[in-house]
């Protein structure tokens, strides 16, 4: 399956690959840089050097844990959706919004045809390449998920907007393959916000990966998983991203069910809790999910992205997850 993809791709990878889902936490540094930079006090030069001394620290913590397949740690960024709104043409940023917990982002609006103005991600991959042997992974959202965060006041409705996005992110991940990138994560943990809508976001899919010659991911989250698996599987990606641990690993039993037929990057740390977990705990879910799925199938990483925890947790919770690992592995 994706193990035979990626030896194609020059990509050999051991027993349960480990990787992250993408973000990390940012240091104080660069938390009042970036509230600097908003107030005009930091300049957008310095701002840019302190992006890149925290992608450094990252990759470098990434490298002395072992993970297999290394994040930028998105340190460039804010939203995953504000984010590429404003890149994109065609936007505007709205007002703050809540999106969960005490978590709030600027809400896009399509005010006008969306196009792609050229790479966006590009050179923080090849920035982040650069500093590694290891894999790095290409990070976007998908447009399904752009589409279902945003206002659109353009497209006559939504399928004609998630339609448009993908057009033009897919131009973004034809612009990381040509950089050199192989494994692509495309994040859509709107995928299960409106059940009915699961057609769109296969179709979307297609459009931002049919031919290209990469391993994606997409990474879902969030959700009501019971009411669009196993039609989820349709999704033409490689590898499913799933949160698992944050909901007691119920989805397994889903599985046992219908047969997970992709890869899976099985969450097994918590990034919602603050506690580090134990070493017997990690064992314990990476242990139930070979009760169900084949081990040539399964990838190991964290729940979701890890911005939310502070760079001790964060250190912690990977050390134990790598361990845990190690010892499936011998």
């Amino acid at each position: 399956m994706g193990r035979d993809k990626l030896k194609q791709l020059g990509i050999d990878l051991p027993l349960f690959p480990t990787t992250t889902v993408g973000s990390f936490p940012k240091p104080d540094y660069l938390l009042q840089a970036r509230a600097g930079f908003l107030k005009g006090e930091v300049s957008l030069e310095k701002l840019r050097d302190l992006e890149k001394k925290a992608t450094e620290f990252w990759i470098g913590v990434q490298e002395e844990l072992g993970i297999d397949v290394v994040v930028d740690g998105e340190q460039y960024r804010g939203d995953m959706v504000a984010f590429f709104a404003e890149h994109l043409s065609g936007f505007e940023i709205g007002g703050l919004v809540r999106s969960y917990g005490n978590r709030y982002y600027r809400k896009p609006i399509i005010v006008s045809e969306v196009e792609w103005p050229g790479p966006i991600t590009v050179e923080w991959w090849r920035f982040a390449q650069s500093l590694t042997s290891k894999p790095v992974k290409g990070m976007l959202t998908g447009p399904y998920t752009i589409m279902d965060w945003s206002f659109n006041e353009y497209y006559p409705d939504r399928k004609s907007a998630c339609f448009a996005l993908a057009r033009e992110i897919r131009k973004e991940v034809e612009a990381l393959i040509e950089a050199g990138a192989k494994i692509i994560q495309i994040d859509e943990p709107a995928t299960s916000v409106r059940p009915e809508e699961l057609d769109m976001v296969v179709e979307s899919m297609h459009i931002v990966t049919d031919g290209l010659p990469a391993y994606f991911i997409t990474h879902i989250c969030y959700g009501d998983f019971e009411s669009i698996y196993p039609s989820m599987l349709r999704i033409p990606v490689d590898n499913f991203d799933l949160e698992m641990s944050n909901s007691n690993l119920d989805l397994l039993n889903l599985f046992r069910k219908y047969p997970f037929s992709a890869d899976i990057s099985f969450g097994v740390i918590d990034v919602h809790s603050h506690k580090i977990e134990d070493l017997e705990t990690v064992k314990e879910r990476i242990r139930s999910a070979l009760e169900v799925l084949p081990k040539e199938n399964v990838w190991i990483d964290p729940d979701c992205g890890l911005k939310t925890r502070t760079i001790d947790e964060t250190i912690a919770k990977l050390k134990v997850m790598l361990q845990a690992v190690r010892e499936f592995r011998g």
